[in-house]
């Protein structure tokens, strides 16, 4: 049986070479460090995490899992490498790329000449370009130019944890796969077969993204959960109790909710509610960085969404919404409101749809905002799709809504979208000039 090769026998790489072994794969671990070599050789583990040194010694005994200095050697004797390599970063963040790129030349330059499919998997956590530019690159430079059409890439990062790195290996979020071809990833799903998780199968530089927005994430739930907590103690409030309670809502707390890309916040709640609690902290002077950067963070959107349109360097805009989201009549703290007085206030020729704000229907407050504080936007209002496409030269979608759709469905050619929402126009039909 042919081996798999692991580069890199740090934490990450001692670890899943240890569990791909585990898992019945004929494996060979590669690293520099012979001190490390000779140590899993014996079936000792070089790290400390839990379980790991009995299952080194189990799988090095059954003839599964041997390690060795050497690049060919490993290279020789198998179909598929995992490059475990570190990538650390400076003071800055800008990565180390060195002990990547200089494994990846060393595999190549083992496959000079082989003329033999070969596929190079980077568990290493790395930004996106970094295969395509870094990792490629590399392997291309050591194996030269006629390996190309044999070499095949992909990424595949790792979700675990210091302490419970085996549980996670075996049973992660998602198994991560990013590559360009059937094959690699058919692969790939082979050898987690026995994994106890989803697989995920997605592009290169999506798979290079992820592992780094989901640690980010994990760092924002820190600090907002300290910030919280500082924030209750100066109020004489228990702050792991409020967090406890606010954990327990599935629906919009711990959930997708809220979390996809898309425009600012906005309505009577959120920016109101964000700046009491944030008042709370200053007047009792607690430091609350990332809770003050909330607000003016959802402001950098609304100013990124005027630019856009601005650079566009047309004067007829159509607006399809208005309300703060949609299916409501509510323009309370509207980012569309804000972005639309803006682009009045640059010399532009707007016309909006929104059904739920038509005029004729508003009452009570909204209606009082409306004749009260922008009585001059009511005149921009439109009943139909079809008289803000005849109008503008460039359409901004500010909500997914069927009058969204409508609009998308009769563009011209030569007109413009920016989607706000992010999501409305990718799927609906367009014509090419207008992409």
């Amino acid at each position: 049986m042919k081996k798999i090769s692991v580069f890199g026998l740090g934490y990450v790489g001692c670890v899943s070479a240890a569990c791909l072994a585990a898992a019945g794969l004929e494996v060979t671990g590669v690293e520099l460090n012979s001190d490390k070599v000779n140590m899993i050789n014996k079936g000792q583990s070089p790290i400390v995490e839990p379980g790991l040194a009995e299952l080194l010694e189990k799988v090095v005994s059954e003839g599964r899992l041997h390690a060795t200095t050497s690049c060919a050697e490993a290279v020789r004797d198998s179909y598929l490498a995992f490059v475990c390599v570190g990538t650390p970063g400076d003071g800055n963040g800008q990565l180390s790329l060195d002990a990547l790129q200089r494994v990846c030349y060393e595999i190549g330059q083992a496959l000079r000449g082989a003329g033999r499919i070969y596929t190079v998997v980077v568990r290493s956590t790395i930004l996106p370009g970094t295969i395509r530019n870094v990792v490629t690159s590399a392997l291309i430079a050591g194996a030269g130019e006629e390996f190309r059409p044999f070499l095949r890439v992909a990424v595949n990062p790792e979700f675990i944890r210091e302490g419970t790195a085996l549980k996670d290996f075996r049973n992660p979020p998602f198994t991560l796969v990013g590559a360009e071809d059937a094959p690699t990833v058919q692969l790939l799903r082979s050898i987690y077969s026995s994994v106890d998780a989803p697989f995920v199968e997605t592009t290169i530089e999506t798979a290079e993204t992820v592992k780094y927005v989901c640690n980010t994430f994990h760092a924002l739930k820190v600090a907002f959960a300290n910030e919280i907590g500082d924030t209750c103690a100066a109020m004489g409030v228990d702050g792991v109790e409020v967090m406890r309670i606010a954990c327990m809502d599935r629906k919009l707390n711990i959930s997708e909710a809220y979390l996809r890309p898309g425009f600012a916040f906005g309505g009577s709640c959120l920016p109101k509610d964000v700046k009491a609690l944030v008042y709370a902290a200053h007047h009792r002077d607690v430091q609350v960085p990332l809770l003050d950067a909330i607000l003016p963070s959802n402001n950098a959107q609304i100013r990124h969404g005027i630019q856009n349109v601005l650079n566009t360097g047309k004067k007829r805009i159509g607006v399809v919404g208005l309300s703060f989201k949609e299916n409501t009549d509510d323009l309370r703290e509207s980012p569309l409101v804000t972005l639309v007085e803006a682009l009045i206030g640059k010399g532009c020729d707007l016309k909006i749809l929104d059904k739920n704000v038509s005029i004729a229907r508003l009452m009570g407050a909204n209606r009082q905002y409306i004749e009260e504080e922008i009585p001059h936007i009511a005149n921009l209002m439109c009943d139909s799709p079809q008289q803000l496409v005849e109008h503008a030269q460039v359409i901004v979608i500010g909500c997914d809504s069927p009058e969204a759709r409508k609009v998308l469905e009769n563009l011209r050619s030569d007109q413009k979208v920016i989607d706000l929402t992010r999501i409305t126009y990718k799927d609906a039909p367009r014509s090419k000039a207008a992409a």
